[in-house]
């Protein structure tokens, strides 16, 4: 198993981690209530999906 000789430097290191940020989820709008939701899932405030009751909240 290699090990390195040197170490690598905190520039080098954080090169490699600039993708490893989180982005926040997509969000878009509930045609039911109006209230901000995840797409392709039901409304946790109204419980509408597709215009249909999907679930009673």
């Amino acid at each position: 198993m290699p090990n390195p000789k040197r170490r690598h430097s905190k520039a080098r290191r954080d090169k490699r981690r600039a993708h490893d940020a989180l982005t926040p989820p997509a969000m878009s709008e509930c045609p039911n209530c109006h209230e901000p939701k995840q797409p392709h899932r039901v409304c946790p405030r109204c419980g509408y999906y597709k215009g249909k009751q999907a679930i009673n909240t």
